[in-house]
C-alpha cells in the first residue's frame, strides 16, 4: 500500500513538516508494511520558500534586512539547484509575527525588508523571483519593498516620503530615475490565492488592517491611501492595478507587485502542488491524507483541499483529511471530495491545551485510521 500525505501546518500548532511526521507516524505503527511518502505543502506564508527550496534540491540565503518598524532582522530566502530561480516569503521580512501585539501598526509598518530581499537576490544574479506573500504586518502598497529597490515616492511638494502606510494618503508623484535597472530583466511570481481588490469594502484595508492593528480611524485612512496610490500608479506608470483579483493581498502588495514589479499573481497552492509533484505521486497512490485546522462549510472554497481533492479525483485517489475542529456535515464533506474527516480531539479542552497536543493528537488518530484501513 502506498500512502501520500500531504499537508500545511496547524497554524500556532505545528509546521507542515511536523504535521506529516506525526501523520506517518501514526500510520506507519498500524500499517508497517505501508510505504509513505511526506509532501510537506505551505501557502505562501512563512515556511513555503524553505518547501520549494526543498523541492528544488536548492539551498537558502541568509541576511539582514529590515523588519517592519525598521530594526534589524535576519531574514532568508532560497536559491533553485539548477535555475536562476529564488524563493521569497515577505513574511520572514515583514510579518505580523515579526511584531508584539502592542507594536501592530499597519500606518506605521512598511514592506521595505521584502525589497531589500529582492535586491540582494538580483545582485546575485537571479531572473526568476517566486515571492509568498502570505501573513504581512503591513498596509503600504508595495512602497516600503519599491523604496529598497529605488522607487522614490513625492509628496505635493517634491519631498521624498517615507514609504509607510500613513504616507499613502499623500502620495503625488512616483519617482522612477533611480530604479535599479537590473529589475527589468527579472520575471517575478506572487503567490496568492485571494480575490480581493486594492480598496473599498473588500479591500486590503477593509478586510485585513484590522488583525494588524489598525482601529476604525486607520481602516479608513488606509483605504483612502490606498485608492490614491492607485490613482498616482495610473497616472505615473500606465498601469491599473486597483481592481485586479489579489491586489488586495498583504495590505496591497499583491497591486505593489504588479505596478513596481511586473508580476504576475498566480495561485500559490496551485504553484506548490506542481513543484511538490503531487499529480506524478498521486499516479502509484493507494490513499491521500491531508490536514487542516478546521474543516467547516468554508472549506469548500478553499485552495488547498479544493486543488488536493481535484488532482486525486483525476488519479481515482481517496482523499481523507484530518483537523482540529471539525464542524462540516456529511454532505459538505461529500462536496469537498473528500472520502472521510476526522477530527484530531480526544476530549473536551481549551485551545492552548489543544495546540500543544496537536502532534499526539495527529498521530494517535492517523494509528486509529490505519488499524481500519488494515480490517
Amino acid at each position: 500500500m502506498h500512502l501520500i500525505i500531504a499537508a500545511d501546518s496547524f497554524k500556532d500548532a505545528l509546521s507542515a513538516d511536523l504535521v506529516c511526521t506525526s501523520i506517518a507516524q501514526g500510520l506507519q505503527q498500524a500499517l508497517p508494511d505501508a510505504q509513505i511518502t511526506s509532501l510537506p505543502l505551505g501557502d505562501g506564508g512563512e515556511g513555503t520558500a524553505t518547501l520549494l527550496t526543498r523541492y528544488a534540491n536548492g539551498h537558502l540565503v541568509s541576511l539582514q534586512v529590515e523588519d517592519p518598524l525598521g530594526r534589524k532582522v535576519t531574514a532568508m530566502y532560497g536559491l533553485h539547484a539548477i535555475r536562476q530561480t529564488a524563493f521569497m516569503d515577505m513574511a520572514t521580512a515583514s510579518g505580523l509575527e515579526l511584531l508584539q501585539t502592542h507594536e501592530r501598526n499597519p500606518m506605521k509598518t512598511s514592506t521595505f525588508g521584502t525589497g531589500q530581499l529582492i535586491r540582494h537576490a538580483i545582485q546575485k544574479g537571479v531572473t526568476e523571483i517566486v515571492l509568498g506573500i502570505g501573513g504581512s504586518a503591513t498596509n503600504d502598497g508595495g512602497m516600503g519593498m519599491a523604496t529598497a529597490l529605488g522607487y522614490r515616492f513625492l509628496d505635493k511638494n517634491g519631498q521624498e516620503l517615507p514609504p509607510l502606510g500613513e504616507s499613502l494618503v499623500l502620495v503625488r508623484q512616483i519617482d522612477t530615475t533611480q530604479v535599479i535597472k537590473e529589475l527589468q530583466d527579472v520575471k517575478v511570481k506572487i503567490l496568492c490565492d485571494v480575490d480581493n481588490p486594492l480598496y473599498g469594502p473588500r479591500g486590503a484595508a477593509h478586510v485585513y488592517a484590522a488583525q494588524k492593528g489598525a482601529d476604525e480611524a486607520m481602516i479608513l485612512a488606509l483605504d483612502a491611501g490606498l485608492e490614491q496610490l492607485a490613482s498616482v500608479i495610473r497616472n505615473d506608470l500606465g498601469k491599473e492595478v486597483a481592481k485586479t483579483p489579489g491586489s488586495g493581498a498583504a495590505g496591497g502588495l499583491g497591486a505593489g507587485g504588479i505596478a513596481f514589479l511586473n508580476a504576475e499573481l498566480t495561485s500559490g497552492i496551485d504553484y506548490m502542488l506542481e513543484q511538490a509533484q503531487l499529480e506524478q505521486h498521486l499516479r502509484q497512490a493507494d490513499l491521500l491524507f491531508t490536514g487542516e485546522g478546521s474543516i467547516d462549510a468554508q472549506s469548500s472554497q478553499g485552495k488547498l483541499i479544493s486543488g488536493l481533492c481535484r488532482l486525486a479525483q483525476q488519479e481515482g485517489v481517496p482523499v481523507i483529511a484530518l483537523c482540529g475542529r471539525l464542524s462540516a456535515n456529511v454532505t459538505q464533506i461529500e462536496a469537498m471530495g473528500l472520502r472521510a474527516a476526522f477530527s484530531i480531539q480526544q476530549e473536551a479542552t481549551d485551545l492552548a491545551k489543544a495546540i500543544q497536543q496537536t502532534a499526539m493528537n495527529l498521530e494517535k488518530t492517523a494509528f486509529h485510521i490505519g488499524r481500519l484501513i488494515s480490517m
